[in-house]
């Protein structure tokens, strides 16, 4: 099968808000090609999640996986600190993202969270984005059964910057500036706590 390119950054199909898709067309062959396709770019990337618009289409489609081959470089303790876990193929049609509350009430800045991002159609850069913990994300799969996933931690962080691509939203927009570098200087900063790189970033 040959495969689409990824969509970079500066196409205007990632900054317009993806149509949903409409009901009859759930369950039919096109879409479910669609999604296969959206499937095979991201694990050839390789990536953790993918829009349908970061391939040229604008429909409200995601996929997301993420394994343990890609999260072999981090340390037990980057993965707890990420809140990074495995988690099975998912393809979500039409989601709905809420933002779910701080795990323990009253703890301080316990709803968000700040790491590193990157992403497949801003190939080469990095930069510290502020996301929330936990999210529950709605909508339904390519048979039009339902889908409702509450998420925490890295697999939450990988939902809202996939459903971001739906409201034609990059992670540049969300980003601390400052910390915007490459995916060469960033293999300094990454695994670093994130108040030792702000500083040294000034960010």
């Amino acid at each position: 099968m040959d495969l689409p390119a990824i969509v970079l950054a500066g196409k205007p199909v990632l900054r317009k808000p993806a149509a949903p898709v409409p009901p009859e067309e759930i369950g039919t062959k096109q879409l479910k090609q669609l999604i296969a396709t959206m499937v095979a770019v991201m694990r050839k990337a390789p990536g953790v999640g993918l829009a349908a618009p970061q391939i040229g289409v604008g429909l409200q489609v995601i996929v997301l996986e993420d394994g343990e081959e890609l999260m072999s470089r981090l340390t037990p303790a980057e993965r707890a600190e990420r809140g990074r876990v495995p988690f099975p193929l998912k393809a979500i049609i039409n989601p709905t993202l809420k933002v779910l509350g701080p795990p323990l009430p009253g703890a301080a800045g316990a709803g968000r969270a700040t790491f590193f991002e990157g992403c497949l159609s801003v190939p080469g850069y990095m930069a510290l984005v502020e996301r929330d913990l936990s999210v529950e994300v709605s909508g339904v799969d390519e048979d039009g059964k339902e889908v409702r996933w509450e998420a925490t931690g890295w697999p939450a962080r990988i939902l809202q910057h996939e459903v971001d691509h739906l409201r034609g939203t990059l992670y540049v927009d969300r980003m601390i500036s400052r910390s915007f570098c490459s995916n060469e200087e960033a293999k300094l900063w990454v695994g670093r706590p994130i108040a030792e790189v702000r500083a040294a970033l000034g960010a």
